[in-house]
C-alpha cells in the first residue's frame, strides 16, 4: 500500500488569527486558518508550548488514518497504545512533520449541502475543518485520525 492510501486530507494553511476570543488555557492556543488550495477553513486547538504559532504563519496540515509508510496498516480500532506499532527502526509519516496528534472524528455535519464540517477531538484539543464535501468525504464518525503539522 502507498502512503497516499492513508492520507485523508492535506493542504497548506495560512494562520489568520490566534486566540481571537482570548486565551482559555496556559499551554493551549486556538488557531483560525484558511487553506491555500482547497478553500477550507480550520479552527484548531494546539499545544502552544510544543508548537507555537502566530498570525501570518504558514503550515502544512495532513490528516491521515495511519502513520505507516509500509505494508502495516498501523493503528487498529480499539488499540489503546498507538505508539506500539511504530518500530523505532522503521520510518513513519510522523518523521516528516513537526507536530503530531492522534484523535477521533466525533461529529460530521453535512446539513448545508456542498459545505460540510468534520469535527475531531485530540484528547480534548478540538478541530473543525470546514469546506467542500469532496475534500472531507473520507471522514467517518468514530474513525481514528492522525493530525500532522509542519511549518513552512
Amino acid at each position: 500500500m502507498d502512503k497516499r492510501d492513508y492520507i485523508l486530507f492535506s493542504d497548506t494553511f495560512d494562520v489568520k488569527d490566534v486566540d481571537k476570543d482570548g486565551k482559555k488555557f496556559d499551554r493551549v492556543s486556538r488557531i483560525d486558518g484558511r487553506s491555500q488550495t482547497h478553500d477550507m477553513s480550520l479552527v484548531l486547538d494546539i499545544n502552544s508550548e510544543l508548537y507555537p504559532v502566530d498570525a501570518g504563519d504558514k503550515f502544512k496540515l495532513t490528516l491521515a488514518s495511519s502513520l505507516s509508510l509500509g505494508e502495516n496498516k498501523g493503528f487498529a480500532k480499539g488499540d489503546a497504545n498507538w505508539r506500539s506499532y511504530v518500530n523505532n527502526d522503521e520510518r513513519s509519516l510522523a518523521d516528516d512533520y513537526d507536530y503530531v496528534m492522534f484523535g477521533r472524528v466525533y461529529r460530521y455535519d453535512d446539513e448545508s449541502g456542498s459545505k460540510v464540517s468534520a469535527f475531531i477531538s485530540y484528547g480534548g484539543l478540538l478541530m473543525c475543518l470546514e469546506g467542500d464535501v469532496r475534500h472531507l468525504q473520507n471522514f467517518v464518525v468514530g474513525d481514528s485520525v492522525y493530525l500532522l503539522m509542519k511549518s513552512i
